[in-house]
């Protein structure tokens, strides 16, 4: 039987019972409820004009995360608030302090772009709201990363981040959004139906893998960052819907046999972080940040990302050469493998019927274990691979053990290169051992030119990678990120 969608829309509990299970949450707003503050600029969740704020209870607490409304389905929303532009006018019509500071600091111009920036400085501003401290540039960044402005330039927008603090302050009543948010929860899956397409968002991993064995052709949706842009740009009908992201099971972390493991449903912010706090490694924690933008980092999962196994994808190269694992649940059974062996040919991985991924497993840090991984691409923020290079070795005494090599935008699939490997296995780490390792990258791999690169550039650039890692880690005079890496050279210089 189908279930109306539920959710919390500006002071009231929306039902929705007759829209398409992949009818977007912008659609929804702006079509159905004529709220058409949130704008439509790309339809693939990379501008920011479209974005909201959702309000979720994740263990009985309030989370609030900026999120691109273009690419999210309207189920998605079932249990959870949804807050719109239209929701930051006060009561008496004063403007919030968002607001405020973006027109005292002229950080609107032509304004379709503003009511995206808003809400970004809104989730902002909650969890100034939590913190003593004052904002620091970095926060704001992060936070404004996903939304694109073409009049006024980013200064005036930064400067209304810092000015909206400074303003009388607008509380927000966490406590009366957290006791309506309580009344949606649902003990059993929500299935909905219309014009015979299903969506269903199973709460626990038995009830996934029981649906999966008997749907084992429905799509699996989880951040929908990429799923989004099969109905938004490909027109695809993606038949039956299984959501994953309620099934309590996959949002685990935690140490397994000796690995992370992390669920499949762990946003990709999340899982960065635990990584980052365990290898605590600068360049890992830079590729966290340049991985998309926030409001998609906070909806797309780490188990998603590596399911779709795009040949471009910024975490395979790392988790390759770190011996991750994938673990897979299905009517079989579980089981799992190594990442590296879960990619078959270009969008080829090895499935059985009725599979799903369970979660991925990160191996921990190893004694003398050398790791980086570096991303090029021709925007800092926000901007897709050419290439994407991870390198991991232990050293003893100065000799190359345990060499591990992999890129992503080299070949049909994100792989290791086996022949640079064998190249500087044993050898001393020097400079000699380097250029072998470099010369062996011509064979290892015959990249394509595409709109993003050259083959002649990516195989420069992918050998130009391995010398930088050489210079990182080499057992003499190996050098420091702020001689290394533009952007904290240009940080130390300043200071």
């Amino acid at each position: 039987m189908s279930q109306p969608i539920r959710f919390y829309y500006q002071g009231r509990v929306q039902e929705v019972a007759s829209a398409s299970p992949t009818r977007t949450v912008l659609q929804h707003l702006r079509e159905d409820l004529h709220c058409t503050g949130t704008k439509e600029g790309c339809a693939e969740g990379d501008c920011g004009a479209c974005t909201v704020v959702i309000g979720s209870l994740v263990d009985g607490e309030l989370e609030m995360r900026n999120v691109n409304s273009c690419i999210q389905f309207l189920p998605t929303l079932d249990g959870k608030a949804v807050f719109s532009v239209e929701d930051l006018k006060q009561k008496d019509g004063a403007l919030h302090p968002v607001q405020q500071a973006l027109v005292e600091c002229h950080g609107s111009q032509c304004g379709f772009c503003t009511p995206g920036f808003a809400m970004s400085l809104w989730s902002l501003y909650l969890k100034q709201e939590e913190q003593t401290a004052p904002l620091c540039r970095k926060q704001i960044d992060e936070t404004l990363s996903g939304n694109l402005c073409r009049c006024t330039g980013y200064r005036p927008i930064i400067d209304a981040a810092h000015r909206m603090g400074e303003l009388p302050p607008v509380s927000f009543d966490r406590e009366a959004l957290v006791a309506a948010l309580q009344d949606l929860q649902r003990d059993t899956m929500f299935s909905y139906t219309h014009d015979g397409q299903s969506f269903h968002a199973p709460r626990t991993l038995a009830e996934l893998a029981t649906l999966r064995t008997a749907k084992p052709g429905a799509t699996i949706l989880a951040g929908s960052t990429d799923v989004g842009l099969w109905v938004t740009k490909q027109m695809r009908n993606l038949g039956d819907v299984i959501y994953v992201r309620q099934v309590k099971e996959l949002h685990s972390m935690g140490t397994v046999d000796g690995m992370l493991e992390i669920g499949a449903a762990v946003s990709l912010d999340d899982a960065y972080k635990a990584v980052c706090d365990i290898y605590q490694d600068a360049s890992l924690h830079e590729l966290w940040q340049r991985f998309a933008s926030q409001p998609i980092r906070s909806t797309g999962t780490l188990g998603g990302s590596v399911a779709n196994g795009s040949p471009i994808g910024d975490s395979a190269p790392w988790m390759i050469v770190l011996g991750a694992e994938i673990v897979l649940n299905g009517s079989q059974g579980r089981r799992s493998m190594l990442l590296q062996d879960f990619y078959l040919d270009y969008m080829k991985k090895d499935w059985q019927p009725g599979e799903f991924v369970e979660a991925v497993r990160i191996p921990l840090p190893k004694a003398n274990q050398q790791f980086r991984t570096y991303k090029l691409a021709k925007r800092y923020d926000q901007d897709i691979s050419a290439v994407a290079a991870a390198y991991a070795i232990t050293l003893e005494n100065g000799i190359v053990r345990d060499a591990h090599i992999a890129y992503g935008g080299m070949a049909a699939t994100s792989r290791r290169a086996p022949l640079a490997e064998a190249a500087i296995n044993g050898k001393p780490w020097n400079e000699e051992t380097l250029k072998a390792g470099m010369a062996a990258l011509a064979r290892d791999y015959t990249p394509l030119t595409d709109m993003r690169a050259s083959a002649n550039y990516r195989m420069k650039t992918a050998q130009n990678l391995l010398r930088r890692f050489w210079l990182e880690s080499r057992p003499e005079g190996a050098l420091p990120a702020a001689s290394i890496n533009a952007f904290a050279f240009k940080e130390r210089s300043a200071a």
